[in-house]
């Protein structure tokens, strides 16, 4: 009996190294095809920060969430993941449990997947904006330009000063880009300040750099900085200006405040990506979203913004959802 024991578990190993060296074949049949797997099993997030930060931290645990529900799987999660040897080790906790499909909430694991992928053939790794170049890695790519034109079309229809501004985190972000054109777009004289923070999360920095485009007439703002904006708002809000909401419907923090937001719903992405996962439909590389794939919008009106100018907003927005063309093209 102990021999036929030892035969079984010989055999079930055998048979578990032979089906790994076949996925190691087909992962390599074709770079940008559909992994061939599909069927999610178990799911595992890293977050550079928290859960609880109320925006994109949030957003993507919320995501995380909804895919438990929707495939009644395990799911897990690590925080504080900003560093290349703490993602190495919580990616080797999570193919221990048998994780087979991790999301890396942000644009820095892009780097660190493409190393780690390799290794982990039976694991496909997603990360969000940025450049994922092996046949088990996907990158989550939001299209940010066209949220900021129509959020710049919003302030600048409601500034009175013509003063409007931007705290970014990065000169890179899309939307900055974005908001610049669609301001300038509506209102030729409208004066747009951007000033950079450096950083997701430097609050303080940000509010110092609020209070010298207040001083200098600003009089709406468009935070756009997951880990800052909140703080921003509820500054502005005391100052009784105008804000344009970013990632989340911030709608919540102040009606007469908040014209509007610039929305990525996050958590629906994660849901369609495991969906494409477990369907075996889900492409390695870079892979854009945007409104029409009904990943991005804007937030709620505030009451403050007029019924006349919010029909003809919309009108832009259903046209480049159908079209791909923005208002000035």
């Amino acid at each position: 009996m102990q021999f036929q024991h030892e035969s079984i578990k010989e055999l079930q190993q055998m048979l578990k190294r032979l089906g790994l060296i076949l996925l190691s074949l087909l992962l390599l049949g074709g770079c940008g095809q559909p992994l061939a797997t599909g069927k999610v099993e178990k799911v595992g997030m890293l977050v550079p920060e928290t859960i609880n930060d109320q925006v994109w931290g949030t957003k993507g645990y919320r995501g995380l969430l909804k895919i438990q529900s929707r495939f009644e799987v395990d799911v897990y999660y690590k925080e504080g993941m900003d560093s290349e040897p703490l993602v190495e080790q919580a990616v080797e906790e999570f193919s221990q449990k048998g994780v087979n499909l991790i999301f890396g909430h942000g644009n820095e694991y892009a780097q660190y997947f493409n190393g780690l992928s390799k290794e982990y053939p039976e694991i496909h790794f997603i990360s969000f904006n940025g450049d994922a170049k092996n046949i088990n890695t996907t990158s989550l790519n939001f299209e940010a330009y066209a949220m900021g034109f129509f959020g710049g079309m919003v302030a600048a229809h409601m500034s009175k000063t013509k003063h409007i501004a931007v705290v970014a985190a990065y000169e890179w972000q899309p939307e900055i880009e974005g908001f610049y054109e669609g301001s300038t777009f509506y209102d030729i004289e409208i004066d747009v300040d951007i000033r950079y923070v450096g950083h997701w999360d430097n609050d303080q920095k940000a509010l110092d750099i609020l209070d010298g485009l207040i001083t200098q007439g600003a009089d709406v703002v468009y935070p756009a900085g997951d880990g800052y904006n909140i703080p921003v708002i509820e500054k502005v809000k005391e100052k009784g200006l105008y804000v344009v909401g970013y990632i989340s419907d911030q709608s919540d923090l102040g009606e007469s405040t908040v014209l509007t937001s610039t929305v990525q719903h996050v958590d629906q992405l994660y849901v369609l990506a495991a969906q494409k996962f477990n369907d075996g439909e889900l492409n390695s590389g870079n892979l854009s979203f945007d409104f029409k794939d009904e990943v991005i919008s804007m937030g709620k009106y505030s009451p403050n913004v007029d019924d006349e100018f919010k029909e003809e907003l919309n009108k832009h927005i259903s046209t480049y959802k159908k079209t791909g063309k923005l208002p000035n093209e």
